[in-house]
């Protein structure tokens, strides 16, 4: 009898024996099916810890000058007038004051200019506040709060420039400002001068907006070009004509950054708008040929909401990559011998 009980024990303990394999071979069979399964552990790429490339840093708009740079520039004289000078460092205010452009853009350069800036205050608002920066601003002397009003335009990235004041042949009149007059001498018209110098600071120069009897005097300009030039600022001439060629001729006899311009864009001629002018403008600024020398002219226009619509329009629709360099006016200056004597006298720093 416990023969039969031992044997007994074999065969349970040997179906127990068959029945693991048997639940063995089941599993080995279901993970060979279809069966969804658990994902393996996946090893993680090792962390990159390099730091991202960032595209350079643009350069700012205008020089970043300390504080005792800009007040060198400035001459406080015995009757309290804060007058432009070149520093002691020799920092030269057309140099110091000018919007920075990049001279690795299309070598085919356009500007615009708008004078007679602060006649209606809206008006300059609007030229400050929605022209794109790159177009520069000639502001009245007379007008009100000017130095605000340079301040601003700055902030928004405008190069800007005075009217020189002179006898307006349209009957715009200055505030508080006595005109520059062939008719007076040149110790009263240097006195004028220098009262509208001293209505603001950060300005490149003077603007001369159309030809006059000042402009056609060589005995009137000699000394205020002679003091322009002397204080380190510069001039731009619209509408020279054969009778005004003195003004040119004196700023390259005086050192004197110079800039002319012919092309008036809010003339009202047939049909054509300010919108055509300006692309009639770019195009011929733009041709170019083996054997001709990029070309550069700048737009002068006059502050008015159909002159602002029609650049902020065309600024927007501007194609891309550029032909053309939209710079400020300080692209379109021309330095002749005096003028380089004198920049290459300032320190290697600040030149150009």
């Amino acid at each position: 009898m416990a023969r039969y009980r031992a044997r007994g024990g074999l065969i349970a303990a040997y179906a127990l024996v068959l029945g693991l394999v048997a639940v063995s071979a089941l599993l080995a069979l279901g993970a060979s099916s279809d069966a969804p399964q658990a994902a393996e552990p996946v090893t993680p790429p090792p962390r990159w810890t390099g730091s991202l490339k960032l595209p350079p840093k643009p350069p700012p708009v205008f020089r970043t000058l300390a504080l005792a740079e800009v007040a060198g520039m400035i001459e406080v004289t015995g009757d309290g007038l804060r007058l432009p000078q070149i520093s002691p460092d020799g920092w030269m205010p057309w140099i110091a004051h000018s919007r920075r452009f990049d001279p690795a853009g299309p070598p085919a350069r356009v500007g615009l200019l708008m004078i007679n800036v602060g006649a209606s205050e809206p008006l300059m608002q609007r030229a400050i506040d929605d022209l794109p920066g790159e177009v520069s601003l000639a502001f009245l002397p007379g007008t009100p709060e000017l130095p605000r009003w340079l301040q601003r335009a700055r902030e928004r990235g405008h190069e800007t420039y005075l009217m020189l004041p002179t006898p307006d042949p349209s009957g715009l009149a200055e505030r508080g400002i006595r005109p520059i007059e062939a008719s007076a001498d040149t110790p009263e018209n240097l006195r004028r001068l220098r009262s509208a110098m001293a209505r603001g600071e950060g300005y490149v120069g003077f603007v001369v907006s159309s030809p006059g009897p000042v402009s056609q005097s060589e005995a009137t300009l000699r000394p205020l070009i002679k003091e322009i030039a002397d204080r380190g600022l510069a001039m731009v001439e619209i509408n020279p004509t054969p009778d005004t060629a003195i003004l040119h001729r004196l700023s390259v006899e005086l050192g004197t950054g110079y800039a002319r311009s012919t092309r008036v864009l809010d003339y009202k001629l047939a049909s054509d708008g300010i919108a055509e002018s300006l692309d009639r403008l770019v195009a011929w600024i733009g041709e170019s040929g083996p054997d001709r020398m990029p070309r550069h002219a700048f737009g002068v226009v006059q502050p008015d909401n159909a002159a602002i619509d029609a650049i902020v329009a065309w600024y927007k629709r501007r194609p891309t990559p550029a032909v053309v360099s939209l710079v400020p006016i300080i692209g379109h200056f021309e330095c002749r011998d005096a003028c380089m004597a004198r920049l290459g006298a300032q320190p290697a720093q600040l030149r150009p």
